[in-house]
């Protein structure tokens, strides 16, 4: 019999606070980030949201920056 617990799906939508745990920066630089328009959200009744692939998104988007320059 297999006893183990099931993996839990990766999560689509982050809270600021575990996207910014996610990219190691602090709730208030993520809430900078996301008032600029670096990183997308969205708004889901009075929650705010980061989608997972926004993270990837602006971590694609510095790697390019970075060595483009």
């Amino acid at each position: 019999m297999d006893t183990a617990t099931p993996a839990t799906p990766p999560r689509t939508l982050l809270s600021v606070e575990a996207a910014a745990t996610q990219l190691s920066i602090g709730r208030t630089t993520m809430y900078a980030l996301i008032k600029t328009g670096a990183i997308a959200s969205i708004r889901i009744g009075r929650l705010r949201r980061v989608p997972a692939e926004a993270l990837t998104t602006y971590t694609a988007r510095l790697i390019a920056e970075q060595t483009a320059a």
